[in-house]
């Protein structure tokens, strides 16, 4: 029984039926739920953009607005990807029993696992393209090279729907998931450089930020939004791909073990 739980997980285009599922149940209320992902990065950019941008004018020769825009964007995506894989993942798979009523068809756990991936950074990256019509509102991103920030956008999110269905597949209950985003998210956001340069930390915490997958999304977007380009592509590249691969393999496992009993 061992070998099925931890056996390489099966891709089939059996989850597209499901991921438009979710796509179907969403559109009903798709305008209130862009809406809300990007309420809070819209606070942010006004309270702290022009708030503390006021007394902090530029960050590296960046005005301090876009320098918060450019990373509050991947923040965002971070948070609408994991509150989809958490939440709305955990009420199909265990209040709803929607799970169970898709696996009475000829559908495998595998093929519910990446359409809930799937599903969670196509909702996110929803919520990036409003996020970065505010953006152009204020002025901000009108490069060309704001056309590579998109499928980037779409691996962030595919990077922290995979962790945050492993999360899920260990969650016994809602409140489980505040410790992920207080304990996980939120520190994860102030070491990323969101808000502040990395290289304000201290070095043993900036040897962290290098490793942390949010860093990562930052480091590539930023410059794009900016008009430049990343520096050590590949390797930030390498990082989110590699918590993408990781998270969904080991989100797979504990889903099969937790499910197929």
């Amino acid at each position: 029984m061992s070998s099925v739980y931890y056996s390489a997980p099966a891709f089939s285009l059996r989850f597209l039926p499901i991921w438009r599922r979710n796509f179907l149940v969403w559109k009903k209320l798709a305008v209130a739920s862009v809406l809300g992902n990007i309420a809070e990065p819209l606070i942010t950019l006004v309270a702290f953009g022009y708030g503390l941008g006021s007394l902090l004018q530029r960050i590296d020769g960046i005005p301090y607005i876009e320098f918060l825009a450019s990373g509050s964007i991947c923040m965002s995506i971070m948070m609408a990807a994991s509150f989809e894989a958490l939440y709305s993942a955990f009420s199909r798979m265990h209040v709803q029993r929607t799970w169970d009523a898709l696996m009475n068809a000829p559908l495998a756990l595998d093929d519910v696992v990446l359409a809930e991936m799937l599903w969670a950074a196509t909702k996110s990256l929803f919520s990036g393209v409003a996020i970065l019509g505010v953006i152009f509102a204020l002025g901000i991103g009108r490069h060309p090279q704001i056309v590579l920030v998109l499928p980037l956008l779409f691996l962030v999110g595919m990077t922290f729907a995979s962790i945050g269905l492993i999360v899920n597949a260990l969650a016994r209950g809602y409140d489980f998931f505040t410790y992920y985003f207080t304990l996980v998210l939120t520190p994860m956001m102030f070491l990323s450089g969101v808000y502040f340069p990395t290289t304000q930390l201290p070095a043993w915490l900036q040897s962290i930020s290098q490793a942390l997958p949010l860093g990562a999304a930052v480091r590539l977007i930023r410059p794009l939004i900016l008009g430049g380009w990343p520096q050590h592509v590949l390797a930030n590249l390498a990082i989110l791909v590699a918590y993408c691969v990781a998270g969904f393999y080991i989100a797979t496992v504990l889903t099969r073990r937790r499910l197929l009993k």
